[in-house]
């Protein structure tokens, strides 16, 4: 990390975990492990835990976030959720192009350029996901692969708005599968993220933006990871349902 440069963040990616009591009951937890953090705080949750989780984190240091919002405003979406909504929900923050929603859910790089450039439109900071599999890795596509998404998302978003767009490398092949990249190589994913962004908006834009490392990351690994150059923080899976764990984690980001 290069905090002279750049804001480290830690976001916790609950997916589709805790109901909104739970949600209460874990934020209730972390407040006071986390509050003395040196980090950014945010936990992204489930829509039907965002009323909860909102009232669990006022007066904390925690943001909340959403996983996932569409490019449109309204409209025949069934199973959508809009950034108008999020905002007078409270959501600052928003997950898009998660891997799983780009393998589950017909995502694509074009939708991914879409939903984050309402978010910006609308207010809410996009932590865009880009990543690649095994299989592209093993051939040897990991730096162009990367290069492609980050630029793709990143489509028609002005320098200014790029202030306030966070990335996250998350190889696919290290997402829940207890595998992680080692911290050699989250960096250099990393890298190839900021040289991309630094191909389209230049050097000094690129070393103000934020990069997560999304793939595995958790207490046991976050410190070696987090003193990488190009690691900003991370997208916490698994290890954000915990609160120990998550808040040992925001301490790796603190130092």
């Amino acid at each position: 990390m290069n905090k002279a440069k750049r804001k480290a963040i830690i976001a916790g990616n609950w997916k589709m975990n805790n109901t909104p009591a739970q949600t209460t009951a874990l934020i209730n937890e972390m407040k006071p492990l986390v509050a003395d953090a040196d980090c950014e705080v945010v936990l992204c949750v489930p829509f039907v835990d965002i009323p909860a989780a909102v009232e669990a984190a006022k007066g904390s240091n925690i943001k909340i976030g959403a996983e996932n919002v569409h490019f449109k405003d309204s409209g025949a979406f069934t199973g959508e959720v809009s950034a108008d909504m999020l905002n007078e929900l409270g959501v600052e923050y928003v997950v898009i192009g998660h891997s799983e929603r780009r393998t589950y859910f017909g995502e694509t790089d074009q939708t991914v350029n879409l939903r984050t450039l309402k978010a910006l439109e609308k207010g809410l900071k996009p932590i865009v996901c880009v990543g690649e599999t095994l299989e592209q890795r093993e051939l040897g596509y990991t730096e162009t692969l990367l290069k492609f998404q980050t630029k793709m998302a990143l489509t028609n978003v002005t320098a200014e708005q790029l202030k306030n767009v966070v990335i996250a490398y998350e190889p696919v092949w290290a997402i829940g599968t207890g595998v992680t990249a080692t911290a050699d190589q989250a960096d250099e994913g990393n890298g190839f993220v900021r040289a991309a962004i630094a191909e389209a908006y230049g050097d000094d834009a690129a070393q103000g933006v934020t990069i997560q490392y999304g793939g595995s990351m958790n207490a046991g690994n976050a410190d070696e990871l987090t003193s990488k150059e190009n690691v900003d923080g991370g997208l916490i899976g698994g290890a954000s349902l915990k609160a120990h764990d998550f808040s040992v984690i925001v301490k790796a980001a603190s130092k």
